[in-house]
């Protein structure tokens, strides 16, 4: 199927879809699921109706309606370290929302998902606002493996008063969405669809259209074939750094053992002059011993 778009391509721009469209680039595509975050970056792009269908199924609120939605989504923080969230969004009563996919159990710790809905607060008033017009934010993980490892379907989290189990109403959410589930629910079946390669065996409209113009279409397959090759020079240029500075360390240790074995320098100077912290050389001493 060749999409109108994809037909008026100047010939210049067919010579490289015909480049880049390689064979192993479109098996992938075919072994794709929402559960992948590239994948689903790009699927959820420009697609409102799909989060909001998303976020209906697993918060329940079937009149949830998404005003505002991107994909990997920056924020900063100008203290620290800023994070890229898969898919940010936003009601139209001015809730926010982050939408995780981990595939890895290590990626969902709940520490990161605190320093997300902190971020999306300190970036949510202006200087002189009262917290007061502070709206409630969801920071949701859809999982791929049961993490919490209670066997439900969802799990949402509150702050609450230990001995009265009452509810801080903060208006902070965070949610965890089982991707291991098989119920027989609307989660069950979105979880499903999230899991499933063939757009043809989804549950949900919204998103079997949806993936279906990006796996069974020209436009759709150049577009990801585009996107594999970007995630590609990402992953080598990352695996030069990671390089680098495994190579920066090893530099690092190799200069601080031979001053430990001279005996002649203070731990804090070989601290100094190695680019170790203090209790790093601390620790390489007593290796040494």
């Amino acid at each position: 199927m060749k999409s109108a778009k994809a037909a008026k391509r100047p010939s210049g721009a067919a010579s490289r879809a015909a480049h880049i469209m390689k064979p192993e680039y479109l098996a992938e595509i075919e072994r794709m699921r929402l559960m992948d975050d590239d994948f689903m970056s790009k699927c959820l792009e420009n697609a409102p109706e799909c989060i909001e269908l998303i976020l209906r199924i697993i918060l329940g609120k079937k009149d949830l309606q998404v005003v505002k939605s991107q994909t990997e989504y920056p924020i900063k923080n100008l203290q620290g370290r800023g994070v890229r969230f898969d898919v940010f969004a936003r009601d139209s009563k001015g809730n926010e929302y982050d939408i995780e996919i981990q595939r890895s159990d290590r990626g969902a710790e709940p520490k990161r998902a605190r320093y997300n809905a902190a971020l999306m607060d300190a970036n949510a008033l202006k200087s002189g606002d009262d917290v007061g017009r502070l709206r409630d934010t969801y920071v949701i993980f859809i999982t791929e493996n049961d993490v919490m490892g209670d066997g439900l379907d969802v799990y949402v989290y509150d702050r609450v008063e230990k001995k009265t189990k009452r509810r801080l109403l903060d208006g902070s959410h965070i949610v965890y969405v089982n991707g291991e589930t098989r119920s027989a629910t609307e989660i069950g079946r979105l979880m499903h669809d999230l899991r499933c390669s063939d757009a043809a065996k989804m549950h949900f409209n919204v998103l079997k259209k949806r993936v279906g113009e990006f796996k069974n279409s020209d436009e759709g397959r150049h577009i990801m074939c585009e996107a594999i090759e970007r995630i590609a020079a990402r992953r080598e240029r990352e695996g030069e750094r990671k390089g680098e500075r495994e190579g920066e360390r090893k530099t690092m240790l190799a200069t601080a053992k031979r001053m430990l074995e001279s005996g002649m320098l203070a731990l804090k100077d070989i601290a100094k002059f190695s680019g170790l912290s203090l209790p790093e050389v601390k620790k390489l001493q007593a290796s040494m011993v």
